[in-house]
């Protein structure tokens, strides 16, 4: 049993029913659950001399570790491709379809660990992957492995496209799988890596790429996979007009309809982006408790859309963030994904006609940070164990400094609301399960320079033996 406190915050950002944020309060940890939440007015010296570990937070802003609901962590290899860096997103999946052919068990699993890093210094202390491309000996074990040395709590969601261009599908023929394959595999990562456990470090997702790169029958007995293990679902739906129209084309419905004909809708499924769902879609989505992964860096990078984010929480849509793949971003800071949800909500709402009662209040730093806390925990389906700072749950925990330059006039009148309106700073302390795996702004659990200079080492490698 290991015991840590956080002692004295300057604010804590609990992220529990009544929004209550707390000053000069102190957080005990122990055997990595939040064991009490200690009020300004308790003295804590006798305390301190008991704990195996504190952690002086006079000078930080505390808040539950951010979730992360969608990702590509091997596409870090990959960012500011010069091909691709202006293209849409079937243009751009074109341009880098024959650069991934090429990917290694040794690229995923240091690509992983870089995209982790990111993370955890943006106050990440959950993520999903999505990972669908298994070229050259790749399996979804490299990804949970990687998280496993880094430190990361982890939702590997197993990938898959099976539908090549010869079979009217985008992917080339070289990149797709048979779908018993995919589904024998599947099972055998859900029987050796789930974990559903309280406070899990590791949950296995099933999850077929894209309406334009599986059939729907792999989309069926997917689902019937998942249910059968207890299992989440995961795919893409709705992301660009392109999309759109290739849904209309092949299925002869909208992406709302291909979800719900397909079994792909309830509280056990999230779908990635949800950019171009139409009213209807909203309201099957709200119905069923469907959650969506919102990416607004890759939405406006790739051109793909606004997500109206207002709209549809009102509806009773579930949404997390997400910073999907780093080389549609180029980043995987979570905080800044954050801030860049109210943001582009806000200008979303300008593009509305007049007449529309809207405005910057409708999507406020606080919304924004719950999206990225409790929202992802409800997508990921552990609203029960994370997402908030409370007595009993999970201690995963961000710590973010006050007296920084970006915060400097910010923080001394709001430092939640600056959290979210300033520049996003890395977090100074990130804590997953009650281990403190970034402190002082440095990663703890792996050498971060050789794996940085491995990492540029592969990329490189990568993109020079792309098959066109």
């Amino acid at each position: 049993m290991t015991t840590l406190l956080i002692h004295r915050a300057r604010c804590i950002a609990t992220q529990d029913d009544a929004n209550t944020e707390l000053n000069d309060a102190s957080i005990l940890i122990r055997d990595g659950c939040i064991e009490r939440i200690i009020p300004a007015t308790e003295n804590t010296e006798e305390l301190l001399k008991q704990v195996d570990e504190a952690i002086d937070a006079r000078r930080h802003v505390v808040v539950p570790g951010l979730i992360n609901t969608h990702h590509h962590m091997y596409q870090s290899l990959t960012r500011a491709i010069p091909g691709v860096q202006n293209a849409e997103l079937f243009s751009w999946l074109k341009g880098l379809y024959p650069i991934w052919v090429g990917l290694t068990p040794e690229m995923v699993r240091v690509s992983g660990q870089v995209a982790m890093a990111e993370l955890l210094l943006s106050g990440c202390t959950t993520s999903s992957d999505h990972l669908y491309i298994y070229p050259n000996g790749v399996r979804l074990d490299d990804s949970i492995e990687a998280a496993h040395t880094i430190g990361m709590r982890f939702t590997a969601t197993r990938g898959s496209m099976s539908v090549g261009e010869s079979q009217g599908g985008l992917p080339p023929d070289s990149v797709v799988e048979q779908e018993p394959a995919i589904l024998k595999e599947t099972q055998r990562l859900i029987e050796t890596w789930h974990d559903a456990s309280f406070g899990s470090m590791t949950h296995v997702a099933v999850a077929p790429c894209s309406p334009f790169s599986v059939s729907q029958d792999l989309m069926r007995e997917s689902a019937k996979l998942a249910r059968a293990h207890g299992v989440r679902l995961h795919t893409h739906l709705a992301e660009n007009d392109h999309d759109i129209a290739y849904t209309r084309e092949k299925f002869n419905c909208t992406p709302a309809q291909y979800a719900e004909d397909l079994g792909w809708v309830g509280h056990d499924v999230w779908h990635a982006h949800g950019v171009k769902l139409d009213d209807e879609g909203t309201y099957l989505f709200a119905k069923t408790r469907t959650g969506i992964a919102h990416c607004p860096c890759s939405n406006m990078r790739l051109s793909s859309g606004i997500l109206p984010l207002r709209k549809m929480l009102d509806a009773g849509v579930p949404i997390g963030l997400g910073v999907d793949g780093s080389a549609s971003n180029d980043a995987a800071h979570l905080l800044n994904e954050a801030r860049q949800a109210m943001l582009l909500a806000r200008v979303g709402k300008a593009l509305e006609p007049f007449g529309c009662d809207h405005g910057p209040a409708d999507m406020t730093p606080r919304d924004a940070l719950r999206l990225a806390t409790r929202g992802g925990a409800e997508v990921l389906g552990r609203a029960h164990e994370l997402g908030q700072i409370k007595e009993g749950y999970c201690a995963d925990i961000a710590m973010f400094l006050t007296d920084t330059l970006s915060m400097a006039g910010g923080a001394v009148h709001d430092p939640v609301g600056a959290l979210l309106l300033c520049a996003s700073d890395n977090a100074d302390y990130t804590i997953v399960n009650g281990r403190v795996v970034v402190h002082q702004g440095q990663i703890t659990t792996v050498d971060m320079g050789p794996l940085i200079e491995r990492h540029n080492q592969l990329a490189l490698q990568l993109a020079l033996g792309a098959v066109y």
